[in-house]
């Protein structure tokens, strides 16, 4: 590899999803060193995540909601330790003060361009510059910066250990179909669908195709009244698992899954990154950088540019998109599932 690597250090604490794309480049880099020692700064929410992963060798755990406190417990903690690398991942600057309490002599970082909140200041190196790529491809440039290859692209997700999987079990064996898990809304209210289509879908689910819809993620406000909704005009009532066994649990529910529905979220990219197939709501953010990676693409339903667009890959967002997503083209996806993916 370019730099001597036995001790590395990654900046990447927030998201799920970026959390998700993070996986690959640890794949890459310990393939090329084996022996490597792997810290990662993580808040808690994504750190349930990766926790348990067998190349993530530490955590160390960054919680924001203690304010100033949340960033000297990180220092008293980075204090005694010294790194390789540090490879930051994040361009924010919460991240940029962590990363200057890290002692290492190579801090590796985003180019001029991407370097947004003036991370280029706490970094020593820079990979070079590129035009705008998915985000898990950007993740990787780090790789091609390090000379570590990077195919095959692999994350590695699942239950880990018996008692997760016992919980996955004990999940699936009250249901008497096949399950689709509907992520049903995110902490983004632009990124939202419309409840009452949800339930529309719900019940083509389970009337049409003989499928089991089952509702997944948190119980944040948005969600439960989204739950709420759904329930109340679905004529087959869906199974709802909000909140039901964290977000371990939720990869556990994916990981059972023949098909998922999901808008663009975290757990789309925990889907894809589990090869299970997925039908993704996308509007608000661009699917080119931010949809499914690599894979079913010919499950997306893109919102986000107009018909026959060619649009750039950009970090444009485009506000209220998503109502133009109807439940036939959600349900005109699932067709397309069982034609090409259902055995």
């Amino acid at each position: 590899m370019r730099v001597v690597t036995d001790r590395v250090c990654i900046v990447m604490m927030s998201a799920v999803g970026d959390a998700v794309h993070v996986l690959p480049v640890l794949h890459a880099l310990k393939r090329a060193n084996p022996a490597m020692h792997v810290t990662w700064i993580l808040q808690p929410g994504p750190a349930m995540l990766v926790r348990g992963h067998r190349l993530v060798d530490e955590i160390i755990l960054f919680d924001r909601t203690k304010g100033v406190q949340g960033f000297l417990d990180v220092r008293q903690q980075l204090r005694s330790r010294k790194f390789d690398l540090v490879l930051n991942l994040q361009v924010y600057f919460k991240a940029n003060i962590v990363t200057s309490f890290i002692n290492a002599p190579v801090k590796l970082g985003f180019d001029f361009a991407r370097a947004r909140d003036l991370n280029w200041l706490f970094t020593t190196h820079r990979i070079p510059p590129h035009a705008m790529q998915h985000v898990q491809d950007q993740y990787l440039e780090f790789c091609d910066w390090l000379g570590a290859p990077t195919a095959p692209v692999v994350w590695g997700l699942g239950p880990w250990n018996d008692e997760e999987k016992a919980w996955q079990k004990e999940f699936y064996a009250r249901l008497d179909r096949p399950a689709v898990p509907i992520v049903v809304a995110t902490s983004k209210l632009q990124k939202n669908w419309l409840p009452e289509r949800w339930a529309e879908v719900c019940d083509s689910l389970y009337a049409d195709f003989g499928l089991q819809p089952v509702l997944v993620g948190g119980r944040s406000p948005a969600e439960v009244e989204c739950e709420r909704i759904i329930m109340e005009r679905a004529k087959h009532k869906p199974l709802t698992a909000l909140g039901n066994g964290g977000l371990r649990g939720l990869v556990g529910i994916i990981d059972g899954a023949v098909l998922v529905i999901s808008l663009d979220t975290g757990p789309l990219h925990i889907t894809v990154a589990l090869d299970r197939p997925v039908v993704s709501l996308m509007g608000y953010s661009n699917p080119k950088r931010v949809g499914p990676y690599r894979k079913f693409g010919d499950l997306m339903i893109d919102a986000y540019g107009e018909p026959g667009e060619e649009y750039p890959i950009s970090m444009e967002n485009r506000p209220d998109r998503m109502p133009r997503i109807t439940a036939r083209d959600v349900l005109d996806k699932v067709q397309v599932w069982r034609d090409t993916y259902s055995s």
